[in-house]
């Protein structure tokens, strides 16, 4: 018997056969599967369907970020595609962010799907948000501003950096979800990211669930690169 994995695998790949055959080799160890920019643009809803044929659950991170109208407009289409977790930007503004929890909660297709707004991508380094944004916060004061708008219009949960999950459980309480990109095993790349912790340290830090890429992907062996994160993270596979 296996407990919950809190490992979501992005499958940030071009084809759909690539991400299937990945997803169905990952199963075992995963929470869920991230589809993301390039795999739906690529292929589309399809995607999301092939991915609940092998019974994933899907995270569709397309990080909406639009006027409030095209933005309900675009979670409710998403929502019909049944997928568990959704996205959109907390910068969009409160307006926006009222308007992607209304979507949700009022759509009559079944179960509702947790919808969670990015604070800062986890690329952004401090320098990058003041002269990019424009703003004089620093990255866990502007993280901890755009998690208490996202609370405040109803959404579940946001998606954040590992180093700010204190701050977030500390504003937002226990019950607030929190998934955590950014995450790299000790002897792993950093890439392009910046705010990075070990998958451990994450879910010892608060976090629910951690989104895992490249550290899965780019391994020689994937399956078990996703099995030591997976028990890293507090699975036990006790078959």
């Amino acid at each position: 018997m296996r407990t919950e994995s809190r490992v979501i695998v992005a499958l940030d790949v071009p084809a759909l056969r690539e991400a299937t055959n990945l997803a169905a080799r990952l199963a075992p160890y995963l929470a869920a599967v991230k589809i993301g920019s390039q795999l739906f643009t690529a292929e589309g809803p399809r995607a999301v369907r092939a991915m609940h044929d092998l019974g994933l659950r899907v995270f569709l991170d397309l990080k909406f970020h639009d006027i409030p109208n095209t933005v309900a407009g675009a979670i409710v289409s998403a929502r019909a595609l049944g997928v568990w977790m959704m996205n959109v930007h907390a910068s969009g503004g409160a307006a926006m962010l009222k308007a992607a929890a209304q979507a949700v909660a009022a759509s009559p297709l079944g179960e509702r799907p947790l919808i969670l707004a990015v604070t800062v991508l986890t690329s952004l380094s401090e320098t990058d948000i003041k002269t990019t944004l424009g703003t004089t916060r620093t990255v866990p004061q502007q993280v901890e501003h755009l998690a208490r708008e996202t609370q405040a219009a109803g959404l579940d949960g946001v998606v954040a950096s590992p180093h700010e999950i204190g701050l977030i459980r500390k504003a937002c309480g226990p019950d607030f979800l929190i998934v955590t990109p950014g995450v790299r095993p000790a002897d792993g790349a950093i890439n392009d990211q910046h705010r990075v912790m070990t998958p451990g340290e994450a879910v010892a830090a608060g976090a629910d669930f951690v989104v895992v890429g490249r550290p899965i992907l780019a391994a020689a062996d994937p399956v078990e690169a996703a099995r030591r994160i997976a028990l890293e993270c507090g699975m036990r596979n006790n078959e």
